[in-house]
């Protein structure tokens, strides 16, 4: 039996959130999908359940994306974490990998079967491991 993949979804838009976890569940039925507002919430989850894959925004309240995948990478370095974001810009995308993000996707042209193939594919490179 698969272990339960564990998600985290960091958005301040909750019905950005909920599509996300939407797509995951339809997709991927198995995966346990918590969600936060912001970089407090998020780090608070964070310390009670380790997590597989985050969906981060770069713009939150509070503390930036770009700082919180810093500090969650250091914290926990085989998390991987994907940067979803409204800029979608080179400046950006190179900010996203300093801090330790694996991929970057823009929430504008990013389509649903997209998300599920890249999850796809970290699934299945995570179970080689």
């Amino acid at each position: 039996m698969p272990k339960k993949t564990k998600i985290l979804i960091v958005e301040d838009n909750a019905n950005f959130r909920q599509t996300i976890k939407e797509i995951l569940i339809s997709r991927f039925p198995f995966m346990s999908i918590k969600q936060a507002a912001d970089g407090r919430e998020a780090l608070l989850k964070l310390a009670t359940q380790q997590t597989d894959l985050i969906f981060m925004d770069i713009e939150l309240p509070g503390k930036s994306g770009l700082v919180l995948t810093k500090k969650i990478k250091k914290a926990y370095p085989h998390t991987i974490i994907i940067v979803l974001t409204h800029h979608d810009l080179p400046e950006y995308r190179e900010a996203a990998y300093k801090n330790g993000a694996q991929y970057f996707l823009s929430k504008e042209s990013t389509k649903a079967n997209e998300i599920e193939e890249l999850v796809e594919s970290i699934l299945a490179g995570v179970e080689r491991v």
